[in-house]
């Protein structure tokens, strides 16, 4: 079963940014999916959205593949 949500960890990890930056990020998505009337959990940001943010496709689990 593939990962719908990211935590800090993936997202750091993905980014090559600390965890707190990470956090940082995740609040930002979050906010951008709740003006779109989108239920968020914090601390957690829906993979999808955040692989069509930083890398332009909407396929879950890529795992940083193009970040380096």
């Amino acid at each position: 079963m593939e990962k719908r949500t990211y935590g800090a960890e993936e997202v750091a990890r993905q980014l090559g940014v600390s965890r707190a930056y990470a956090y940082k990020v995740i609040r930002r998505l979050n906010e951008e999916l709740e003006r779109a009337g989108k239920i968020t959990i914090p601390g957690k940001v829906s993979a999808a959205y955040f692989d069509e943010r930083f890398f332009g496709d909407a396929t879950p689990g890529r795992g940083g593949a193009d970040v380096g």
